[in-house]
C-alpha cells in the first residue's frame, strides 16, 4: 500500500512568475493526486530542482533572473528529469530550441487543463518506463557473467543496435544516443525499409496519441542523423519519405 502511494504521489515543480498561472496549475495538479512545489524565477527553479529532485517540471520560458531555455539547459546538465516547456510565445524557434536543449515536450498558452494534464501524465509514464528499463539493466549487469551472450541484436546494413546494452554502432563505431533517440532508431530499424509515419512514432515512442506535435519527431530525427550520417544533407541510413515519415534503408 505504501509503495503504491509513493508511486502515485509524484512531485511536480511549476516554474512561472504569474501567480494566477501558479494557482491554476497547482490546484488542478493537486486534484489529480500530485505533490506540487513552485518557483517564481529561473534561479529559484534551478536551485529547487537540485534540492527537491521533482519527478517532472512545468517550465515557463519567460522568467525573471534566468530565462526558461537557460533553466532547461542547466537542469538537464544536472539531472535527467522530464521538462515540459510552458510558453506564451507561439514561436516555432523557441519550441525547437527548447527541444534541442533537452526539453521533453512543450505546450503553448492558452492551453486547456485537460491537455496539460494529459501531457504531464504521458511524460511521467515515459519517465517511469525509462527508469524501470535502467533499473532492470543494472540488475542484469550485476547478475550476468563476463561472458554474457549478446543475441538481442538488430543489424541493417552498416547500422547495428544492441538492444541489451542500448548501444548503437555505425560501421562498428559506437554512437552516443540518448534513450529517446535510441528508441526512435530501434522502432524504425525493427522494420527496415518500411516507412513509419511521424504520428506513429509519436504514439509508439513518446507514448501519447493525440496531444503530441509531430515537430518533436522531426527534431529528434535530425539529432539522430547528425550522429549517424556522414552527410546529413544526403542521408544513407535514416531516410525521409517526403510528406509521410521515415524509414531505415536496407
Amino acid at each position: 500500500m505504501e509503495e503504491q502511494e509513493l508511486e502515485y504521489k509524484k512531485t511536480i515543480l511549476i516554474v512561472d512568475d504569474e501567480r494566477m498561472i501558479l494557482n491554476l496549475l497547482s490546484c488542478n495538479l493537486i486534484k489529480e493526486g500530485y505533490n506540487v512545489i513552485e518557483a517564481k524565477d529561473g534561479l529559484e527553479a534551478v536551485n529547487m530542482a537540485q534540492e527537491k529532485k521533482p519527478d517532472l517540471i512545468l517550465l515557463d520560458i519567460m522568467l525573471p533572473k534566468l530565462d526558461g531555455l537557460s533553466v532547461c539547459k542547466r537542469i538537464k546538465n544536472m539531472m535527467n528529469v522530464p521538462i515540459l516547456m510552458v510558453t506564451a510565445k507561439d514561436d516555432e524557434l523557441d519550441k525547437i530550441v527548447g527541444l534541442e536543449l533537452g526539453a521533453d515536450d512543450y505546450i503553448t498558452k492558452p492551453f486547456s487543463i485537460r491537455e496539460l494534464l494529459a501531457r504531464v501524465k504521458a511524460n511521467l509514464r515515459k519517465a517511469d518506463i525509462i527508469s524501470n528499463i535502467e533499473n532492470e539493466k543494472k540488475e542484469q549487469e550485476e547478475e550476468a557473467s563476463s561472458e554474457l551472450k549478446r543475441t538481442n541484436i538488430i543489424k541493417v546494413g552498416v547500422l547495428t543496435l544492441d538492444l541489451d546494452r542500448f548501444e548503437v554502432m555505425v560501421n562498428d563505431k559506437v554512437i552516443d544516443l540518448t534513450l529517446r533517440e535510441f528508441e526512435v532508431l530501434k522502432f524504425l530499424a525493427s522494420d527496415p525499409g518500411q516507412v513509419i509515419t511521424r504520428e506513429t512514432l509519436l504514439e509508439k515512442v513518446w507514448g501519447y496519441e493525440y496531444y503530441g506535435d509531430i515537430r518533436t519527431v522531426d527534431v529528434t530525427v535530425r539529432r539522430i542523423r547528425e550522429k549517424i550520417e556522414k552527410d546529413t544533407s544526403n542521408p544513407k541510413i535514416l531516410i525521409t519519405k517526403r510528406g509521410v515519415g521515415y524509414y531505415i534503408a536496407t
